[in-house]
């Protein structure tokens, strides 16, 4: 059975850091591309970052880059997700996924959740 596992969220204030992590188990994924999602209250669930299967390509949405990094350890089958200078809208549900195909940037192109993990920014 597979399955994802997010972890590391919590409070912090404005300008703190969060480091996320995502354990997969029951398969390996290290010939998938894995990303990170986010969804806040009342908004639908939004792209932050995926990286390929080798860790060569990291892809960023525009509001986090800079300030966050993805990074994989393929031996270990996690993901992770360094969130640095940290703003209250960062306040959202994060989830990681496994893509299958299509757009990177689309919830529909991933096939594997995790169950999410809190990251609350305060201002």
């Amino acid at each position: 059975q597979v399955q994802l596992v997010e972890s590391g969220g919590g409070v912090v204030q404005a300008g703190g850091s969060l480091r996320l992590s995502c354990a997969a188990s029951g398969r390996t994924f290290s010939s998938n591309s894995m990303a990170w999602f986010r969804q806040a209250p009342g908004k639908e669930r939004e792209f932050v970052a995926r990286i390929t299967p080798s860790g060569g390509t990291t892809d960023y949405v525009d509001s986090v880059k800079g300030r966050f990094t993805i990074s994989r350890d393929n031996a270990k089958n996690m993901v992770y997700l360094q969130m640095n200078s940290l703003k209250p809208e960062d306040t959202a549900v994060y989830y990681c996924a496994v893509r299958k195909y299509g757009s990177i940037y689309s919830s529909t192109s991933y096939d594997y959740w995790g169950q999410g993990t809190q990251v609350t920014v305060s201002s």
